[in-house]
């Protein structure tokens, strides 16, 4: 979907991406806020995940597993998600991600893609997914 550069990709052009590539995905759209439902399986022989994208122009989206629950790996905290549970799925202070990207086209791979990383990490203690952990502080945008 084209824009004019540095343009914020409109609310129904977000939905319309969302629709044409996850049409299994539901759809609510309230005060300025889109928020997607569906679910992701990231690989053959993973786990099949409920997840929630929420998004209001002029903040960054956010990814929730709903379910299943997120699961730690004994003692070790689940990795790359921030304070409120949501997924770190990329470096806002890098502007990896920017309101002209279709949340269809970044978030949703970019959450299969932590998943399959999560996945890999129960099995062997450690995040292959690169990136930089989020300090308990940090937040984006939201």
């Amino acid at each position: 979907m084209a824009t004019r550069f540095n343009q914020a990709l409109p609310m129904p052009g977000q939905i319309g991406e969302m629709r044409r590539r996850f049409p299994h995905f539901s759809t609510s759209w309230q005060q300025g806020r889109v928020t997607w439902t569906g679910t992701i399986t990231p690989a053959p022989g993973c786990e099949s995940y409920v997840v929630r994208i929420s998004y209001r122009i002029g903040k960054q989206p956010t990814a929730f597993v709903i379910d299943p629950e997120l699961v730690s790996r004994g003692d070790q905290r689940i990795p790359h998600r921030y304070a409120d549970g949501s997924l770190c799925l990329y470096r806002p202070k890098y502007r990896e991600w920017t309101a002209v990207m279709p949340v269809a086209a970044t978030i949703v791979p970019w959450s299969s893609l932590w998943l399959y990383y999560y996945e890999a990490w129960l099995a062997t203690g450690d995040w292959a997914g690169g990136g930089e952990h989020p300090s308990a502080k940090e937040r984006h945008g939201r």
